[in-house]
């Protein structure tokens, strides 16, 4: 599958402050591939020196395994700052100014506005637009010349479960078409319902990366109790029986291998000397994992 973004041990330094430090992930063609993380993790910094507006401290990134440039930049539509609209335009002459910037025909203007379902407001000025109207307008600005990427920071920020909805209707409609999405967020569930792919970043650094499926998906865990909570750890991390084992407040949690069960766990912890004080299973939610994760 052809490679659209490589990124190779990138970092970005503001002073003193790290904001990425060696930082490497590919996407591919028609991927949708969230960048998630808690606010201040990199995701900005990423995507703002991914597009050229920030240059790297160190490392290099490729966009259709070429250098960066102007003929690749113009492939990708991105909206990373929050784009400035004139209040007192229509969307249609907002949008007539967006084209001419891009070089673009007037005639992608009404294609924009219909995926953003905004088509029936075109000669309404901006300023008398919702905040969810505003961020489609946004993205309605993104799609104008077609472009074969989008680069989206938070599109859904601060938007009610409404607006929340429509913008993702959009992203998916424009994955169904065949475009690549890379997508910045720090709304677990924005990824987990949109995304393909998902980089996971914390404090600058890349902790996991892969299919959402893989990363985040909600497994049976068994979480058991004994006196010996360490030791248990340690035993079961010593054996092939879980992918992962850690301390959940007072109970272990593991999460055991697909071939087996609780019942195996427990007679493991028979035959190790361990006595179980309690046996729980029960499905760990995508929000546990990510907290696990970023811990």
């Amino acid at each position: 599958m052809e490679k659209v973004l490589q990124i190779n041990n990138l970092s970005k330094n503001y002073g003193n402050i790290r904001a990425i430090e060696n930082v490497s992930f590919e996407v591919k063609k028609g991927e949708v591939y969230g960048l998630l993380g808690p606010n201040g993790s990199g995701k900005t910094t990423t995507l703002a020196v991914i597009m050229g507006i920030l240059n790297p401290n160190g490392g290099s990134y490729e966009w259709f395994e070429q250098p960066f440039s102007k003929m690749s930049r113009r492939r990708i539509g991105a909206l990373i700052e929050t784009p400035n609209f004139y209040p007192y335009l229509t969307l249609w002459e907002n949008l007539k100014i967006v084209a001419k910037i891009k070089d673009a025909d007037e005639k992608d203007i009404n294609n924009a506005l219909g995926i953003a379902n905004l088509l029936k407001r075109k000669h309404t000025n901006f300023g008398h637009l919702s905040l969810g109207m505003k961020q489609r307008m946004s993205i309605a600005s993104v799609l104008i010349g077609n472009p074969e990427v989008l680069v989206l920071d938070e599109p859904t920020n601060g938007l009610d479960p409404e607006g929340f909805a429509e913008v993702r209707n959009i992203i998916l409609s424009q994955a169904d078409a065949g475009k690549t999405i890379i997508i910045a967020s720090h709304i677990l569930d924005e990824v987990e319902k949109v995304c393909s792919h998902v980089a996971i970043l914390k404090s600058g650094d890349l902790i996991a990366n892969g299919r959402v499926g893989e990363l985040l998906s909600a497994e049976e865990t068994v979480f058991i109790r004994t006196e010996k909570s360490e030791d248990l750890i340690n035993s079961i991390k010593e054996s092939n029986l879980a992918k992962e084992v850690y301390l959940s407040d007072d109970d272990v949690a593991v999460v055991l291998n697909a071939d087996l069960n609780s019942g195996d766990l427990n007679k493991f912890c028979f035959e190790k000397g361990f006595t179980l004080t309690k046996i729980q299973v029960r499905k760990q939610s995508l929000e546990d994992q990510f907290l696990q994760l970023v811990k």
